[in-house]
């Protein structure tokens, strides 16, 4: 009997891997970085199910290119906007995510940036290594105190309620602006304060973005958003890269609307806007929010769990298409 075929657009950890090899005839990719169109194009040929990641884009022509087999597409992540999921949907094919499992330990790093961008620790460890520190000065490298705060909290799911809940402990006043308010019982446990986006913009002195890569996020925070702000705030982002205008948060930095900006995703990545590299009071890193062994090998488990149910005829467990159920 013939088994399934599954691609891997890129190796993952072994604890998920193991739960698909030890099923299907499974193949990682073995190009040491994004798997390049062509490459995508041939291993994709006849496979039954597809794990791939943010950075591979799953249009028609790598489904075409897969060919009638491809019943799930397994997205290694919790957004899945590098899939067109109305195209899986129209051949039947379900798409999956892994939300959920890296919640926390995103709201750590985006904490992590914060705490590094308002308390100068890159510059710092930078002044260290190149051999200024000369002993302690009283003004040297004095930066913005996070207790007794404002935080606002752009996107108030999983993980901004998290970044709430973190603030809890450093008694700041929180700001959240979402679609739609959350429950009151929420607010009340969370101390947070539901308010249009400029309000927000307006008050906080730390503006922390969570939203989804939508059209209507796409550049979200721009020029405009930008000068609404204090001079003295803080912008970070650990949601995705095309939420902010990236030229515009450039010239924001450069002339001071805004004090600082620490970021872990690009609006062209894995590119970064040149500019930003030149920057002292920007903290960059490599979009890696959920880069711990134990998220990432959870998120490992998750899709080989949604491949399985998938090959088994059953349906996965974080389906996001589930319209394309009516196709079967």
């Amino acid at each position: 009997m013939n088994r399934f075929k599954v691609f891997v657009t890129r190796k993952i950890l072994e604890e998920g891997l193991n739960m698909l090899k030890e099923r299907y005839d499974v193949e990682v990719s073995d190009y040491d970085g994004v798997i390049p169109r062509e490459m995508l194009l041939e291993k994709v040929k006849g496979v039954d199910a597809l794990v791939s990641l943010l950075t591979d884009n799953i249009d028609a022509e790598v489904m075409d290119a897969a060919g009638p087999n491809l019943k799930i597409i397994a997205n290694y992540a919790v957004g899945y906007n590098n899939i067109d999921v109305e195209e899986a949907t129209k051949r039947g094919i379900m798409v999956t995510n892994t939300p959920g499992v890296l919640t926390e330990t995103t709201a750590d790093f985006a904490w992590t940036l914060l705490m590094a961008i308002a308390r100068r620790v890159v510059e710092a460890d930078r002044f260290v290594r190149e051999g200024k520190f000369r002993g302690w000065e009283p003004m040297l490298l004095i930066g913005t105190d996070v207790h007794g705060a404002t935080l606002g909290i752009v996107g108030f799911g999983r993980i901004g309620q998290a970044m709430a809940r973190r603030a809890l402990g450093f008694n700041m006043r929180v700001l959240y602006y979402d679609n739609a308010r959350v429950d009151e019982q929420i607010e009340k446990e969370l101390k947070a304060t539901f308010v249009d986006l400029p309000t927000l913009l307006k008050e906080s002195d730390f503006v922390t973005l969570h939203v989804p890569l939508t059209k209507e996020t796409h550049h979200l925070i721009g020029e405009k958003e930008l000068k609404m702000m204090k001079k003295d705030a803080y912008l970070i982002n650990t949601a995705r890269g095309p939420v902010v205008d990236e030229k515009a948060l450039v010239k924001a930095l450069k002339e001071g609307w805004i004090k600082g900006a620490a970021l872990d995703v690009f609006e062209n990545e894995p590119e970064v806007e040149p500019e930003l590299l030149k920057l002292d009071n920007v903290v960059l890193a490599p979009h890696i929010a959920s880069a711990s062994y134990a998220t990432r090998s959870k998120m490992s488990v998750m899709v080989a769990e949604n491949v399985i149910k998938a090959l088994s005829g059953e349906v996965p467990p974080n389906l996001v298409n589930p319209e394309v159920l009516k196709k079967k």
